[in-house]
């Protein structure tokens, strides 16, 4: 068992959640260093091809970080060998104490959110197979995510959501003016200042650009983008920082997820 996962319910790290859309794909956390190897080589595969991201410590075709062995990483499992096509890792308030920091620290002062640490875990390395993009395992991703707030008695999600700079910034220029209309929107919520700022001045396109899904569902569960975006040289990404209140979720969200009593 990882060493993350010896601290949690066992009734969690056990905990095996089934899609309701009968196709076969099943969530749960990793519980072994093999299985932790698969999460990891399914994100080099996705970062590295379609963001053509480049890691430079990387080896054998495995994307691996500082953090990720601080974190819980929820696998979705498909296909007739029920191999990892989906992850999210998860870095709990607890395990960022002892580690000292959060992965958006890296990109963002975190200080106007202090007050939050002890009740904020920290979403990342997001992806899913191209084959299982049809909207059930992101939904299985969240069910499990839920239920691990739940358990944990955490209100906040803090993230950093990656929008490809390849088409010279007209999908960020999107993203960033919803960012602004999400922060008029949400004035009492901190406004975080990127440590590497990406020139926003320069997202002036006005073409046509339509909001990257995993965006569009963070705000859709009512997260709000809560900054300038940050330049991650690596991933040739514009990194708009993202929170969400899971106390603000919509009711249908909330009872999908298995959050009303």
């Amino acid at each position: 068992m990882l060493q993350t996962s010896s601290a949690l319910s066992p009734l969690l790290i056990n905990q095996v959640w089934q899609s309701p859309q009968q196709d076969g794909l099943q969530l749960r956390l990793a519980q072994t260093k093999k299985e932790l190897r698969a999460v990891q080589r399914l994100r080099f595969s996705i970062f590295s091809q379609e963001m053509q991201a480049v890691f430079p410590e990387a080896h054998r075709g495995i994307d691996e970080d500082e953090y990720d062995a601080w974190c819980e990483h929820f696998m979705v499992l498909g296909g007739a060998k029920q191999k990892v096509v989906g992850t999210y890792r998860i870095l709990r308030p607890e395990q960022a104490a002892r580690l000292g920091k959060y992965y958006t620290e890296s990109e963002f002062d975190l200080s106007p959110l202090d007050a939050l640490r002890p009740q904020m875990a920290e979403l990342g390395r997001s992806c899913i197979h191209p084959k299982y993009r049809n909207g059930s395992a992101i939904l299985l991703l969240w069910v499990g995510i839920a239920n691990m707030m739940r358990a944990g008695g955490y209100r906040y999600l803090l993230g950093c959501a990656s929008v490809s700079l390849r088409d010279d910034g007209v999908t960020a220029a999107k993203v960033w003016r919803e960012a602004q209309k999400s922060m008029r929107a949400n004035p009492t919520v901190p406004c975080l200042t990127p440590h590497h700022r990406y020139p926003v001045e320069k997202l002036d396109s006005d073409l046509p650009a339509r909001i990257p899904p995993l965006i569009k569902g963070y705000l859709n569960l009512g997260a709000v983008l809560c900054g300038e975006p940050a330049w991650d040289p690596d991933f040739n990404t514009a990194d708009f920082p993202v929170l969400l209140d899971i106390t603000q979720l919509p009711e249908r969200y909330k009872k999908h997820f298995g959050l009303v009593d």
